[in-house]
């Protein structure tokens, strides 16, 4: 039995992300989730005889933004290559993408980790290539329940894969950053980043140095987790892979082979699936049938005046200017849509607690139909306009009340006081008929009157109470401030 002094934990991440373009990387092909099987391929798909690949030039553009925003070095000068292995998911039996020439390298990615403290994570390399196919080993009805069924849709699909150096120490660390840079590829439009639908995979890369009693290092090694696609999967996954190589250098001393590990998430276990190739093992070569891409300085002056402000630099700016919570300024920069939209509320002079009050009821609004909320289609000018109302007393403040107006400006293009005006929603702050209202409640209501004035504080909110029944729309706080005034007068 081995015993360990200490240990430190190794996590590196290869994370691949599906580019939202609406052809494939190298042919016309529609790029999509969904579609029946087969139906999303062409010949260059299936890798005919006589096809030939063609860049998809927004593929390029969309990893130059994410390597921009991840402040990496971007390649001047970048090349297509061929890895070369067999697997019924890649007809070619190539896979083209980026070897020894990424087009994105040496970069850093700032998190704040589970402690709120900022943890800088280097990125070794970003690279293009193309997705391959998707194997069904549970064959649907028709078919032999031991076979397997190939799907080729996902095939040729703009794959983008960041690489990062073994920075991360924590198991929450490897999902926070997972978490983070699903929010950057979101905010810059370049992947809907759904991971259930295969959008974005994770692989952790893990290992850890060991000192035992003795003072001697022992480095255990890499093991690959392959394709998790859920930020609970990645943390439970890389907890119990630095659990399992721990157990088995305290129980045999030995340090391991480099391999690849799957992830069984019913019984919560890595499992071993192979040793691991190296390089040399796919025959990387020069793709012949694709011309170099040459990155010019307009080229990229373009791409990064399109990035505009990072969601890292919108959320603290949130919280130093604005003064919102962390909590708030993480919601509100999570997306770019759902930032515009709170500052255009903000323009059209909404105050800013008013704002972000609407904001977190269209949030509600917007998780109930499972779309952003932007997507409901309520500009900031009419946000401004409910804010306003409230602002004026003309509805009441309450949640309940926004929720109903800013429900009907999703369904129509009418002002919130139209709406407000269509659902009985507006209040009257006409202190004549509340001064009336208030005549006729003393007049009717002796004995609640001289429970206030005994010194019953709470007979005041049963006569207001009394008081909003008797008459509709009336402003509650007005009604409150006036009989208060005529109680105490």
């Amino acid at each position: 039995m081995n015993v360990y002094k200490s240990y430190r934990v190794l996590i590196g991440l290869e994370i691949h992300i599906q580019l939202a373009t609406k052809s494939k990387m190298f042919t016309g092909a529609a790029n999509g989730f969904g579609g029946s099987p087969n139906s999303q391929v062409d010949a260059q798909v299936l890798g005919l005889p006589g096809t030939l690949p063609v860049m998809n030039k927004l593929a390029v553009d969309y990893a130059i933004k994410v390597g921009l925003a991840l402040g990496c070095q971007i390649a001047r000068h970048t090349k297509w290559d061929r890895k070369s292995y067999y697997y019924p998911d890649l007809p070619k039996n190539y896979q083209i993408s980026q070897y020894d020439l990424p087009i994105c390298s040496n970069g850093v990615f700032v998190i704040s980790d589970e402690n709120g403290q900022k943890r800088t994570i280097r990125i070794r390399r970003a690279h293009l290539e193309e997705d391959a196919g998707k194997l069904l080993h549970e064959a649907p009805g028709g078919y032999p329940i031991d076979h397997t069924i190939v799907d080729l849709n996902r095939a040729g699909t703009p794959l983008l894969e960041i690489v990062t150096e073994p920075d991360l120490a924590t198991p929450a660390q490897v999902a926070i950053f997972a978490q983070q840079l699903q929010e950057l590829v979101r905010y810059l439009g370049v992947s809907a980043a759904q991971m259930q639908m295969g959008h974005m995979r994770f692989e952790p890369n893990v290992n850890i140095h060991i000192t035992d009693a003795q003072g001697t290092l022992h480095k255990t090694a890499i093991t690959e987790i392959k394709n998790l696609n859920s930020f609970n999967a990645l943390h439970r996954a890389s907890a119990c892979e630095i659990q399992r190589q721990l157990a088995a250098w305290e129980e045999t001393g030995t340090l391991g082979k480099k391999s690849t590990y799957g992830w069984d998430d019913a019984t919560g276990t890595t499992f071993h699936q192979r040793d691991k190739e190296e390089a040399n093992d796919y025959r990387y070569f020069p793709d012949p049938d694709l011309m170099p891409v040459e990155v010019n300085d307009a080229w990229l002056a373009r791409l990064q005046a399109e990035i505009g402000e990072l969601p890292s630099a919108r959320r603290q700016r949130y919280v130093n200017t604005l003064g919102l919570s962390d909590q708030d300024a993480a919601f509100l920069a999570s997306d770019r849509a759902t930032g515009d939209l709170f500052e255009s509320a903000l323009t059209a002079g909404a105050e800013t607690r008013r704002a972000t009050s609407l904001m977190e009821t269209l949030r509600e609004m917007a998780n109930e139909h499972a779309v952003s909320p932007a997507a409901l289609g309520i500009t900031g000018s009419r946000l401004a306009q409910v804010a306003a109302l409230v602002a004026q007393n003309r509805i009441a403040a309450g949640k309940e009340t926004a929720k109903s107006i800013l429900t009907m400006l999703a369904r129509q293009d009418i002002s919130a006081e139209a709406a407000a005006t269509q659902l009985g929603l507006l209040q009257v702050s006409d202190t004549g008929a509340i001064d009336s209202a208030i005549d006729t409640l003393i007049a009717q209501n002796p004995k609640s009157l001289q429970d206030y004035r005994g010194g019953k504080q709470a007979a005041l909110g049963n006569l207001v109470g009394l008081i909003m029944k008797s008459s509709t729309g009336l402003n509650a706080r007005l009604v409150q401030e006036r009989l208060k005034a005529r109680l105490q007068g």
